[in-house]
């Protein structure tokens, strides 16, 4: 007879992904979420918390990420993964006095199959400037002397070369940068390697007319965001489900501390951004 073995949980054990905080981990969550709320606010940002149910993340988050089950009625339901598209048909729909656009929030995520995550995001409803958005991280980061690196990208770009080029938008998604240069391109190659934003006007005038439209708004973003660790990565692509052109993210030893950019949901322009909590803790 085949012996039938248990897994052990242990007294007071949690379940692996997870989060617990005490100590000086829990009073640093707390300053972070205290001011960040009193930043947002003074930026004219109102406050929503979403419910921990959904019957929309599919439109968000992979399938597979969710943790999913049935209502009463046996509507298929989910436990929020994100809470971006949540945040704006909320607000469209059921406020009726829609004049307020810009809101923030400070709640978890859960993803498949025990991952918790903790998130400050915000979102501008019909607004697509990301100037202020990424002077108020600018300014958080800088109250908890957490010293970050700034990327900017355009997420058209390298759709946008997949479509030229005939090439397979993986590619870019793994930036697989030997696959990039073997092509032998030289203007590709000058996107490839640019480092320095200055750069940017010279490869604006050897690309392709397709090119030159999303890189001269990368090129205005540039020149509107003041921050001294800045970095220009114009072929970073990551598969979203709404992020589709001007994008940005913080870092801090290659960890991604905050990110943001542009998205269209229901035929409306909007712009949001969320800290990633647990992450911003575990560098300060």
């Amino acid at each position: 007879m085949k012996k039938e073995t248990n897994l052990i949980v242990y007294e007071h054990e949690i379940p692996v992904g997870s989060r617990l905080y005490f100590g000086k981990s829990a009073t640093l969550k707390r300053k972070i979420e205290n001011f960040a709320s009193e930043i947002l606010s003074k930026n004219g940002y109102n406050e929503i918390v979403t419910p921990y149910f959904s019957y929309h993340q599919h439109l968000s988050v992979d399938a597979t990420k969710l943790l999913r089950f049935s209502d009463s009625a046996n509507h298929e339901i989910s436990l929020r993964a994100d809470s971006t598209i949540d945040v704006v048909r909320i607000v469209r729909a059921r406020l009726k006095d829609f004049k307020h656009k810009k809101w923030f929030y400070i709640q978890p995520v859960f993803r498949y199959p025990s991952s918790e995550v903790y998130q400050i995001g915000a979102e501008n409803i019909g607004e697509v400037e990301l100037e202020n958005s990424i002077e108020i991280l600018a300014n958080l980061l800088k109250n908890f002397k957490a010293k970050a690196v700034l990327q900017l990208s355009n997420i058209e770009i390298p759709k946008k070369i997949c479509e030229l080029l005939k090439l397979d938008i993986e590619i870019f998604e793994n930036y697989q940068m030997e696959k990039i240069l073997s092509l032998n391109i030289d203007w590709l190659n000058d996107l490839t390697l640019l480092k320095n934003p200055s750069e940017l006007k010279n490869i604006i005038a050897k690309v392709p007319k397709e090119l030159k439209e999303p890189l001269k708004r990368l090129e205005n973003l540039v020149s509107q965001v003041k921050f001294d660790e800045l970095r220009l990565v114009p072929l970073y692509y990551s598969r979203m489900r709404y992020y589709d052109k001007l994008f940005f993210r913080f870092l801090i030893d290659n960890v991604i501390i905050a990110g943001g950019g542009n998205y269209e949901i229901d035929g409306e322009n909007s712009s949001g951004f969320a800290i990633y909590t647990d992450a911003l803790i575990e560098k300060l």
